[in-house]
């Protein structure tokens, strides 16, 4: 079993790269098969899920070549199953975008429920609804979402609730139904958009991305396109907070400035100096931090993404600080792990109440999810000796080449696997 060890104490000083965004890597990789034409797409980040859903695109027939570790071509004109396998999918909650991306091209999809990181409940009847206006007939049996459609027509949508996942996949489909179809009360993220601009290059007609209302006007066909994908705005974020816990000076480059501003704005408010470029931000922490209260909401809002990282940070920060989670329910299992390096931390509901602490002090913990994990990371990082984190997998879906990175601003981790590697590491690192 993979783990990292981390030596804390260290701060972060230099650059970092920032790679392209995983969670609209996804849903645009889906997206990618709805023309017979070869799709090229670049700054495609290179980690676990990613490479899961190419591997299921190819098993259902489409053709994959990596032409480099970050640019890959989609050509989806072989693809001769709308079934999607389990097992090599199971992982990934992003699997059901290939709902919206089959229906769009084969008017008939049938995909696992997906799986992935265990946050809290995230129903996709949201998913369902939307492809119903649009005249799917759908059901869930046997564990998995079984679509069809003869003719999909154009629709007004009122989501229930703002759902990312349901607006892209709506979109996905819409974008060959016959007609106009309007969905309203819409998610606008970034990789909402980066989707829709990716649709639009493919030669979708999409308006509104990034909006309350978003306007599809459905086309014949799609065609080819080359396409960058966003940078990340999470794995840069998680640098910030990096940065910032172990009082450092990190310049994070190629990110958007400007979606990254809940996160930038919560990052002075306690104290930490913000240099802003055109494709970069510089984060520099010269002394402990002050409290704040956090609360995460749909995008501009501060994103539930980067709960965990900043628990961790405001841990470390003066007074009492209160982080409130109004996205997933259950996105504080890493309390238990911080609890152990000696953070004070109570959850009540929703709600951590947080009393910050001089330090923390290393202990082997496990990363609980994606997100989580990253903070422990950044809790390591922070904590005097040797911090070990367990189930590092779970990191490795969303982040490409954290460890090396992190050693490239001075951090003292490395990637082990045995017992012999541990005491190896700690001899070296004194």
């Amino acid at each position: 079993m993979k783990q990292y060890i981390i030596k804390g104490g260290i701060p972060l000083v230099g650059e970092v790269d920032i790679a392209g965004a995983k969670n609209a890597a996804l849903p645009i990789i889906s997206a990618a098969i709805m023309t017979d034409e070869t799709v090229t797409l670049e700054n495609l980040p290179d980690v676990n899920d990613t490479n899961v859903l190419l591997e299921a695109i190819r098993n259902i027939g489409a053709q994959v070549d990596r032409v480099d570790r970050h640019t890959v071509r989609i050509n989806g004109s072989t693809i001769c199953d709308c079934a999607v396998g389990y097992e090599c999918i199971k992982k990934i909650r992003a699997s059901y975008y290939l709902i919206g991306a089959l229906l769009g091209k084969c008017s008939k999809a049938e995909v696992p429920l997906p799986g992935g990181c265990n946050i809290g409940s995230r129903p996709i009847d949201q998913h369902l609804k939307g492809f119903r206006a649009i005249g799917a007939n759908v059901d869930i049996k046997y564990g998995k979402v079984i679509a069809n459609c003869s003719h999909m027509h154009g629709a007004h949508i009122f989501l229930d609730t703002v759902s990312v996942g349901a607006t892209i996949n709506i979109m996905m489909a819409a974008c060959r139904s016959e007609g106009l179809t309007t969905i309203e009360n819409v998610a606008k993220e970034p990789h909402v958009v980066d989707v829709a601009n990716f649709l639009n290059s493919m030669g979708a007609n999409i308006k509104g991305a990034g909006t309350d209302v978003i306007r599809i006007r459905g086309v014949e066909k799609l065609h080819g396109c080359t396409y960058s994908i966003v940078p990340d705005m999470i794995e840069a974020g998680t640098y910030m907070m990096a940065a910032a816990a172990t009082r450092g000076d990190v310049v994070v480059r190629n990110v958007i400035p400007r979606h990254l501003e809940a996160i930038t704005a919560k990052l002075m408010e306690i104290g930490c100096e913000i240099e802003e470029g055109d494709d970069s931000l510089r984060v520099v922490a010269k002394r402990r931090l002050r409290r704040t209260h956090v609360k995460t909401q749909p995008y501009p809002g501060y994103p539930t993404d980067m709960q965990p990282q900043i628990a961790v940070l405001l841990s470390l920060s003066e007074g009492t600080s209160v982080v409130t989670e109004s996205i997933f329910e259950n996105r504080f299992k890493y309390v238990d792990e911080m609890t152990r390096m000696g953070a004070q931390i109570k959850v009540e509901g929703n709600t951590a109440i947080i009393d910050g602490v001089e330090g923390l002090t290393a202990a082997r913990i496990s990363a609980p999810d994606l997100r989580a994990g990253a903070a422990m990371v950044i809790a390591g990082m922070a904590a005097e000796g040797f911090t070990i984190i367990d189930d590092i997998e779970y990191i490795k879906r969303g982040y490409e080449d954290l460890d090396k990175k992190l050693r490239i601003l001075g951090a003292e981790i490395e990637e082990v696997e045995t017992e012999r590697e541990i005491q190896k590491f700690k001899l070296t690192a004194g």
